[in-house]
């Protein structure tokens, strides 16, 4: 077993525990719209015996956010490095799992993209910067990667790439509930999903896939952005009308 299936095996600890929960109520409620008691109660333990894992809501904030971009990194750079110790390692592939790696982070944990988007001024300008690092460096871990596959294109070109389908990817709290490959139609919404009219209006049967589906559907999108930046595409001019 790898050491990424091992990590999702394992059961999760108290720590663990308390900073999923704390993720998913301040992506819900705000930052400020979440108390400690309640993040406490949710795990199941006082909101005084919580101070014996954490200082506060602010450094659950900061754990989550620098913690969430370190594994990122962690994990694009250890794709790099199983590939290049491959004998039958190729870009190709190595960008596909990077998709892949990703698209796992943008469907299992939606709620670090809600908090990013929303809460990231709220850390201290050390941790800020940290974040603002390791992105960077997970950014060119992919850059690298993508002129690798495609070596004509330009680095800006590619970075400008990397970024846009970033976006694309971490655009996954704005789908509403997907539904996991083993549900049915009737099965329950993430509670982490956004209960906007948007949500509302994807969440009716048959609005979205589920996870499998929504997975593949988003890896293709990534793959065409690249093949498209990377010439790999024909030009509007050469599509058959």
């Amino acid at each position: 077993m790898s050491t990424h299936a091992a990590a999702r095996v394992a059961a999760p600890t108290r720590r663990e525990q308390i900073l999923k929960e704390a993720a998913r109520l301040f992506a819900e409620r705000g930052f400020h719209g979440v108390g400690v008691d309640e993040i406490g109660a949710a795990v199941g333990i006082s909101g005084p015996g919580l101070y014996r894992h954490f200082p506060g809501k602010d450094a659950m904030l900061a754990e989550l956010l620098v913690g969430i971009s370190e594994r990122l990194l962690a994990g694009g750079e250890l794709r790099v490095s199983e590939d290049a110790a491959s004998h039958d390692g190729s870009h190709e592939a190595l960008l596909d799992a990077l998709i892949a790696g990703h698209i796992d982070f943008a469907l299992d944990d939606r709620p670090l993209i809600t908090l990013h988007d929303r809460e990231l001024d709220r850390l201290r300008d050390a941790d800020r910067k940290r974040v603002r690092r390791l992105q960077r460096q997970y950014v060119e871990v992919w850059v690298g990667v993508v002129r690798g596959l495609y070596p004509d294109l330009p680095e800006h070109e590619a970075r400008a790439a990397v970024h846009a389908v970033f976006g694309l990817l971490n655009s996954t709290p704005h789908l509403g509930p997907v539904r996991s490959s083993s549900a049915g139609e009737g099965a329950v919404p993430d509670a982490a999903t956004p209960r906007g009219d948007s949500a509302q209006d994807l969440s009716r049967p048959g609005a979205l896939p589920d996870r499998t589906d929504t997975a593949a559907l988003l890896h293709r999108l990534a793959r065409g952005a690249f093949d498209a930046a990377g010439g790999a595409l024909p030009s509007r001019g050469d599509i058959p009308e």
